[in-house]
């Protein structure tokens, strides 16, 4: 089964630290942008089983539920969409109310995420986010006072100007409010983003590389002793409460996508929608293709994905799947270069099974995972 994703690019505010395609909230523009979403889907619906719908942005939960159950709708028109498929809805805490959500909820959302982002209200500010930090809580209440069984929370950490103490403060307080998935990444700074020149104006720094180690650890080891496990590099999750949607992505899936900006990967086939609002919706209207770029996926491609991807997981890559999947003898081919990250206590090697990072081989997953880069797959 794969996945799909539908990109919403509207916000109510644009945060200082985003790269995604967004832009601020135009309400007939948004109409017209649903609109154009489920005809796109139903034109380009296969039939194939899906098991996962996903919608992020921008903020979706900027979507009404009417406009949520439209996109759903058409997914099941055009797909053979499972009956206990998980639909996830990203939102922002300001924009989350009771009743707002019981209406997702009817629409057949059966996960939120939610992005918090810091529990700490100066945090917040220097973000650009427009909640505070009592908002938050109030959202994860308002949520599961709506009924929302599967909630995820997303924080950041490697923040400017933030300690060790700041984040424990932040990860002590999620805790707290007990959500069934956290998603806890580092802040990445890019060139073109609003917060570099806010930071550089502001002489805000960031904590240095040996410090954002010691913070990622800390916190992986604190939500492992309150009873989440991690099972991806940035994600964990309470027993059975893992995100299906994103493990299509690192269990060598294929997922359909959806809306400006959108990525998606279906058998031999890449493919990247055109990034503009607006060019998404005339092309839709205009019944003509959307995808700005696609590239081949061969065997050799596809095997090259599955092995970087898959090492993100804590399970790491099941060896005996690669080689009847691609025919492709993993240690035999990338042991060589894999030999020195076992050796440094980075990568365990179980010899016929798997090999998989240990927690502080995460922190240098990006080097490991550009040996299959490196070594090449053709």
């Amino acid at each position: 089964m794969a996945g799909l994703y539908v990109h919403v690019p509207f916000c109510a505010a644009i945060c200082h630290y985003c790269n995604f395609t967004r832009g601020l909230l135009d309400e007939a523009v948004k109409a017209r942008y649903v609109r154009a979403v489920a005809a796109d889907i139903a034109r380009r619906g296969t039939g194939a089983p899906i098991e996962s719908i996903f919608f992020g942005g921008g903020t979706p939960s900027l979507l009404t539920p009417a406009e949520v159950g439209t996109v759903v709708e058409a997914v099941r028109g055009a797909f053979a969409l499972a009956p206990d498929a998980e639909i996830t809805l990203e939102a922002n805490p300001e924009s989350v109310t009771v009743a707002q959500t019981a209406g997702y909820l009817e629409a057949g959302v059966n996960r939120v995420s939610l992005g918090v982002q810091s529990f700490r209200d100066e945090e917040l500010t220097r973000l650009g986010r427009l909640h505070s930090a009592s908002r938050a809580v109030a959202a994860v209440q308002d949520l599961r006072a709506a009924g929302v069984t599967n909630l995820s929370l997303d924080l950041m950490l490697w923040l400017p100007e933030q300690t060790r103490a700041h984040l424990r403060e932040s990860i002590a307080r999620l805790i707290e409010v007990g959500p069934d998935h956290a998603s806890v990444y580092l802040l990445e700074v890019y060139p073109n983003s609003p917060l570099k020149d806010t930071m550089a104006r502001g002489g805000w720094v960031v904590a240095s590389d040996d410090e954002a180690a010691d913070m990622y650890l800390d916190t992986m080891e604190t939500l492992e002793g309150a009873g989440f496990r991690q099972y991806e590099i940035s994600n964990v999750a309470r027993p059975g409460r893992e995100s299906r949607h994103n493990l299509t992505y690192w269990r060598d899936g294929d997922w359909f996508a959806f809306g400006a900006g959108a990525h998606g990967a279906v058998d031999d086939t890449r493919w990247r929608v055109v990034s503009g609002t607006t060019d998404y919706i005339t092309r839709v209207e205009a019944g003509e293709d959307t995808a700005a770029e696609r590239w081949p996926r061969d065997a050799a491609a596809r095997c090259e994905e599955a092995l970087f991807m898959g090492l993100r997981l804590a399970e790491g890559l099941d060896l005996s799947r690669i080689a009847a999947r691609y025919g492709v003898d993993v240690w035999a081919r990338f042991g060589a270069a894999l030999q020195p990250f076992v050796e440094a206590g980075h990568l365990v090697h179980e010899p016929g099974r798997r090999i998989f990072l240990t927690r502080p081989g995460m922190l240098v997953a990006n080097d490991a995972m550009t040996v299959f880069l490196d070594a090449g797959m053709r």
